[in-house]
């Protein structure tokens, strides 16, 4: 119980460090979008590869709301990109199938995560 416990204990501090690493095999619906950060603390740097049939398109929506589409991936290309602090990746499917990344992330620990539909947001290049 006790080697149970401390294996606990280190993860949670392993949690609790700024920064994390993360690795992902991402699925995303026709019509949606994948959202990672917003608010956080520091940078998140992303590598992605469109291991999908369908092209993706990666955008930035800035801490004042203003949305910047920062590059496309066609199927089988890859990309390495940075955003600031507080800034969310938007990673929106522009095809008609799902489409599927492989995603290794580097950035703030207390990075959010979720979906959304693609009408949540304004069009790239756009303000709020």
């Amino acid at each position: 119980m006790r080697y149970f416990l401390s294996i606990l204990l280190a993860a949670g501090l392993c949690a609790a460090t700024p920064q994390q690493n993360l690795q992902s095999h991402l699925l995303i619906d026709v019509g949606k979008q994948f959202v990672l950060g917003g608010n956080q603390g520091g940078a998140i740097r992303l590598s992605a590869r469109n291991s999908g049939p369908v092209e993706v398109s990666v955008g930035e929506r800035q801490r004042d709301g203003k949305v910047l589409e920062r590059g496309r991936l066609r199927p089988r290309q890859s990309a390495w990109l940075e955003f600031a602090p507080g800034a969310a990746v938007l990673v929106r499917n522009l095809g008609r199938q799902q489409a599927v990344l492989d995603l290794k992330v580097r950035g703030a620990a207390d990075s959010q995560m979720i979906y959304e539909p693609l009408s949540q947001t304004t069009e790239p290049g756009s303000a709020k």
